[in-house]
Parts: structure tokens; C-alpha cells; sequence
């Protein structure tokens, strides 16, 4: 695929990616991953100490014929059968150095009809791929690829000379005044910006360096990078971004990013076993398939669209001397209505965010758009502690909202769950407490804290849960219930919640807990996961089937996100009577409804009758939760102004705006607040 850029040169972007023999799966997800990206051209190695091995040829007989339905295959021949080599070892010269022309030549009688071009060994002046050490000036080296180029040119395919890594042009001058140039049609080079090029000089400087030496043997080739990659390993995800698109401006041919899926930890590298931590994240993709920044967006946008996402800012040194509120987590619903709250007072505020959720994005740009450099856009993982120190200590005060939301989602991947929930929050206290100025702390904990509340007697009608207990049912669960972790979700988000408390009574940091109920309003995109309200909605109005997890009667209070954001602030005043302690906050006993009863509002609401369906219950999941909001009442003078009516109209009104979808006719004479 090529790309419009500020140059008239365009690249032609394609994607590397090793695939080892037997990885069927592997190569169908990646398959799919392609499509999905715009991705039509792949690099891939084709191992010729693999192809003696029993099942190899079948696996390549079967690799090729599956890729080539997809995408342009650039295959690299590459590694000497063990046996063969000098030495016993893949990156060893062969002891007949014809015998790799002889494999070029196995491979173009067999496969040729699914390749154009052949790429002649990888990184041969990186001692991992080639141990020059066996081979000093590269004159064996030389003799065998020679070979190999007038073997492949003589079955009428065009050649790549494998990437230079580093790039280094007096190693090209050698290649060419050993006559290793006299058939190849493109030259290849590697550049890792920042993992492994740490003096890196930049693109220009290094594709201008190779074509001085082309030119001053007047030689015209191509230049391809065919290798170019970002380690995430620090969580840097947005430097990634950065780099693809820098790449994408350079002056080369073609252009191979490197990779799709990061490198599975069970597995060894060429240079060995965890040797090098930095090579095990490289992919677009986490292993277990989570998405990375980058490939949402190409997903999203496209690669032409790539250069566009004026949005995504990130600040390795914060040089701003004016205060501002910190919002982690800041690009999510609830961020984003308390940004909206603050920027519209004047306020300033920076918004610290890995934009790891769908969706998010849009309320980023919304925000960027309407604040214009009010807003500070911060997009950072959580975990990158000396940028979130470096934030905090400018930071009047701290809203902590990032995290993982989703019990579903923990208990698929509680690694995860756990690195953003309790590491992350570990991470911010240490920023804030290490800090000069300690700025106070609110924490948004869960109701999940409190388990699946089973000790509380339940009794049921035909739509709803409710307590025996004629206290509870009156004013709902207070912070004396006992904390009951069910979950990785309650575990990490109630683990956060006590190292929150801890630190104000260990260090004396001016830190709260919100153990929040069910919130909804506009900027929600809702999920089955979190954000149910919305999620319910948005199915509704979109004709879209709705599954249930058990029979519906489970019962929650409900909180209009202005509401919840009043709150907010009144704690923030009052943060100095405050501090050290938690409070349950949500709509109460006065807007409480069942998953039923809710379903029903909305039919009447969106004037949609709904496809709806029933499945198990959730690990963890609650019969009943009404938070008892008595204790924040009374310290602060707090109660919510939307019922649950007024909130879900409001919600329908703002959904249908924002995604072009007519308003109800029964809501269009409504006096209900639209947002």
C-alpha cells in the first residue's frame, strides 16, 4: 500500500513477520490482521536450515499458498543448516559456498510463481545472523550471495541484498567492490530509532548516506527498509506511532515495519532467551491480542489517514510552569465530563491517558477542539513513571480514573488487569508522594470491593432483588460492610483502594476513595462490560441484540454523570476533612432499577421494542448494590439533581447527536436537560 506525503516519493508499506513451521493459526490471525490494516505486502523468512527438517517442506508448501491469496510476499532466505556450516551454528558461513544458490535455486523451481523478488540473507553485518568473525571482509559472504543474485536473475526474479543492521555505508562500499552488487535490484537497510540505533541520526541522513555511495560507483538501486521497529518494552507506545509515521516520510522504496504480534515470552530469540528484553515487544500487537495504540489507529483510520492525529501528544519533559489538574485516565467518560466541567470554569488541565480503550478518542478530540491550549494532552501509560512523576509535580490536584473497568476482561487477562489497576495506582502514590508539594488524591475504587454481598439476605418479585433487611433496603450498602474481593477486577481495583488510604495515613497524603456504583451520561461508550446503561442504549437505538448475564433482576443505583462530578468537586474542597477515608457514592435508594426495569425505561425512552437474550451469571456479580451515600451527604452537603428518568432521556439525546440518529418522537417535545 502507498501513502500520499508531503514528498512526491511514496513508499509502498508493508509488514514483517516471522511465522516458525506448524504456526497455522499464527499465519490465519495474521492473515486477518492484514485485512484489517490495509496491509497487502508481507516480508517473511523462509529458514533453509529449517527446510531439511521433517514437515517443513509441507508447512511452506502450505504457507505459500495461503499468503499468496492475501498479500505480496517478499520471502528472505536465510540461516545455514547447522550441519553445512563452518561451525555447527545457523548464523555460520557454508563450508560450500554454492549450496545457498543451490537452495535459491530449490526455492524459485518450487515457489517461484508466489514472489517476485528474493531477499538474499538478513542483517548480514550483525554477527547474531551472520558471524562475520568465520568470514572477516565478507569475501565468503560476497562469493555466496554473487551466486545466488545471477542464480535468482537467471530464473527472471529480482533481488534485495538483505538490510544492513547497523547501516553502514563503508560495509556497502565493500559489498560493491566485491562485485556483490552486479545483480541486485534493491539494497536493503535496518534502522531501529531509539531500541538499538540509540545515536540515531535520523532517516534522511541515513538514506542519503547510501545513496552517496551508490552514486559514486554509478550505481542505481533501489533502497528499501525493509526492517523498522519500535520496542514497547518501556510501555511507549505513542514513541511507536511516532516512528511509523517518521518512516513513512522517508525517501525509500518500500518500506517493512517490524511486526505484527509481539514475541511470545515462552519462546528464545536468535541471540537467545530473554537475553534482550527489547526484543519481545516489538509488535502492534500484544501476545495475547490486545491492541496496541498504533494499530487501533490504522485500523481505525488507515494507513494514508495515519499522519492526521493531531490529538496524540506526548511530553517527555513537561516545561510548563502553570498549574493544572491532572486527570489519569483523562480521555475516558467520566475524564472527560470532569475535563469539560474544569476547562469550561477556566481551569487548566492535562489529560494523562494511554488511549488503550475504544472509542476514547473521539472524546479527546472533542476536548481539543472545544479547549483548544487550555487542555495539556498527555498520552502516556501509567506505568511510565518518570513521565508521570515529571506530570505530578506540577499538578494542583490529582483525579485518579485509569483503568482496566472490565471483570471480563480481568479474568482473560488478569496480568493486565493487575499492571494498570493496583501497579499503576502504586506508581501515581509513589509520584505523588516523592513530589514537593504532595497535590491531594481522589481515587475512583468500586462497589466490586464488597464481593457478591451474598451474606445479604435477598428476596425477589417478578422484576427485582431487594434485601430483607429493612435498613439496607432503606438506605442502601454503607462502608461498614466488609471488604470481599471477587475477581482480578475486585482484587486489583481493592487492593488500590487500601494502598489509597494507606498512604494518607502512612505519609499523610490528602487522598480520598469513591467506591463508585453504576455511572452513565454522555462520552460513554458503552460496553456489556462497563458503561451497561449506555450500552443498553446505544443497542436499542441501533436495533442491536442484548444479552443479559443472569435473569435481570439484579438491582444497582444509577448516578447522572453531572451529578457525580459535583461530587467531585465538593470533595476536592472539603479534602482536608476528607482525607484517609472512602465513601460509597451513586444514584442511592432513590434511583435505584433493575436490569429488567431499566430495559423497560429505555423501550419507552428510544421507542424501540429489543432483541433480548439471557446468559450465566458473572463471576462476582452482585444480586443488589444501592450505595448508602449518607456519609458523603453529610460531610459535604452533596445529593444528586437527576432522577433516573431525566438521566436516560438526557442520555438518548446526547447519543442520538452525536451517532445521527433521529430523537424519539416522544422525546422531541421533552423538557428534559439535553447535554
Amino acid at each position: 500500500m502507498s501513502i500520499s506525503k508531503n514528498n512526491t516519493h511514496a513508499p509502498t508499506i508493508g509488514i514483517l513477520e516471522w511465522f516458525r513451521p506448524g504456526e497455522y493459526d499464527e499465519v490465519k490471525t495474521a492473515i486477518s490482521d492484514f485485512k484489517k490494516l490495509g496491509i497487502t505486502h508481507l516480508r517473511t523468512g523462509i529458514s533453509w536450515a529449517d527446510w531439511y527438517v521433517e514437515g517443513t517442506e509441507e508447512w511452506y508448501d502450505w504457507l505459500f499458498t495461503e499468503l499468496d491469496k492475501h498479500v505480496e510476499i517478499l520471502p528472505c532466505f536465510l540461516y545455514t543448516p547447522p550441519s553445512i556450516g563452518e561451525m555447527a551454528k545457523t548464523s555460520a558461513p557454508p563450508k560450500d559456498l554454492k549450496s545457498y544458490a543451490d537452495f535459491i535455486d530449490v526455492m524459485i523451481n518450487k515457489y517461484g510463481q508466489y514472489f517476485e523478488w528474493v531477499e538474499l540473507w538478513n542483517e548480514p553485518n550483525n554477527k547474531v545472523e551472520y558471524d562475520f568473525t568465520l568470514d572477516y571482509s565478507w569475501e565468503k559472504f560476497s562469493k555466496m550471495i554473487t551466486m545466488a543474485a545471477y542464480w535468482a536473475k537467471q530464473k527472471g526474479k529480482k533481488t534485495l541484498l538483505g538490510g544492513m543492521s547497523p547501516i553502514d555505508p563503508n560495509w556497502l562500499q565493500m559489498m560493491i567492490e566485491q562485485g556483490v552488487l552486479e545483480n541486485i535490484d534493491a539494497v536493503g537497510i535496518h534502522g531501529f530509532p531509539h531500541v538499538f540505533d540509540q545515536q540515531w541520526k535520523g532517516w534522511e541522513v541515513n538514506i542519503n548516506a547510501v545513496k552517496e555511495i551508490l552514486s559514486r560507483f554509478g550505481l542505481e538501486k533501489e533502497i528499501w527498509v525493509s526492517e523498522v521497529g519500535f520496542s514497547t518494552w518501556q510501555n511507549d507506545e505513542v514513541k511507536q506511532y511516532e516512528e511509523f509515521k517518521k518512516v513513512l516520510n522517508s525517501d525509500a522504496d518500500r518500506v517493512y515495519w517490524y511486526s505484527l504480534k509481539d514475541l511470545d515470552a515462552s519462546k528464545a530469540t536468535v541471540g537467545g532467551f530473554h537475553l534482550d528484553e527489547r526484543e519481545y515487544h516489538f509488535g502492534l500487537k500484544k501476545v495475547d491480542g490486545t491492541k496496541k495504540l498504533l494499530y487501533k489507529l490504522l485500523e481505525r483510520e488507515g494507513i494514508e489517514n495515519i499522519q492526521q492525529h493531531n490529538f496524540i501528544s506526548k511530553q517527555y519533559k513537561i516545561t510548563s510552569k502553570e498549574k493544572y489538574t491532572l486527570i489519569t485516565g483523562g480521555a475516558g467518560f467520566i475524564g472527560t465530563n470532569l475535563a469539560s466541567r474544569l476547562l469550561g470554569e477556566g481551569r487548566k488541565v492535562m489529560i494523562y491517558d494511554s488511549l488503550f480503550r475504544d472509542g476514547v478518542e473521539q472524546n479527546l478530540q472533542w476536548l481539543q477542539k472545544k479547549y483548544g491550549n487550555k487542555l495539556i494532552i498527555q498520552i502516556a501509560d501509567i506505568n511510565e513513571h518518570l513521565i508521570l512523576q515529571q506530570c505530578v509535580n506540577n499538578a494542583s490536584e490529582v483525579f485518579h480514573f485509569c483503568a482496566q473497568v472490565a471483570v471480563t476482561s480481568s479474568v482473560t487477562n488478569p496480568m493486565h488487569d493487575f499492571q494498570v489497576n493496583l501497579n499503576g495506582t502504586f506508581q501515581l502514590l509513589e509520584a505523588i508522594r516523592k513530589s514537593e508539594h504532595q497535590p491531594p488524591l481522589l481515587f475512583t475504587s468500586t462497589n466490586k470491593v464488597y464481593g457478591n454481598l451474598q451474606d445479604v439476605k435477598m428476596e425477589e418479585n417478578t422484576t427485582r432483588y431487594y434485601p430483607s433487611d429493612e435498613k439496607i433496603k432503606k438506605y442502601g450498602i454503607n462502608e461498614k460492610i466488609p471488604l470481599d474481593f471477587h475477581s482480578p477486577y475486585g482484587c486489583s481495583k481493592g487492593a488500590a483502594d487500601q494502598y489509597i488510604l494507606d498512604y494518607s495515613r502512612t505519609y499523610g497524603l490528602k487522598s480520598a476513595v469513591f467506591r463508585m456504583s453504576c455511572i452513565y451520561g454522555p462520552h460513554q461508550f458503552g460496553t456489556e462490560d462497563q458503561g451497561w446503561v449506555a450500552h443498553f442504549l446505544i443497542s436499542a437505538l441501533e436495533d442491536q441484540p442484548i444479552s443479559i448475564y443472569g435473569n435481570g433482576k439484579q438491582v444497582r443505583d444509577i448516578l447522572f454523570v453531572d451529578d457525580l462530578i459535583d461530587a467531585f468537586l465538593l470533595a476536592h474542597k472539603n479534602i482536608d476533612n476528607l482525607a484517609g477515608q472512602a465513601f460509597n457514592i451513586g444514584g442511592g435508594p432513590e434511583n435505584t432499577v433493575s436490569l429488567l426495569e431499566i430495559l423497560d425505561i429505555i423501550k419507552e425512552k428510544a421507542g424501540k421494542e429489543m432483541d433480548i437474550s439471557f446468559d450465566e451469571w458473572r463471576t462476582g456479580d452482585q444480586f443488589y448494590y444501592v450505595s448508602n451515600t449518607n456519609k458523603f451527604k453529610e460531610a459535604t452537603g452533596w445529593a444528586p439533581k437527576y432522577n433516573v428518568e431525566q438521566g436516560v432521556e438526557a442520555l438518548v439525546k446526547w447519543l442520538c447527536e452525536t451517532r445521527n440518529i433521529d430523537l424519539p418522537e416522544q422525546l422531541k417535545s421533552s423538557k428534559a436537560i439535553a447535554i
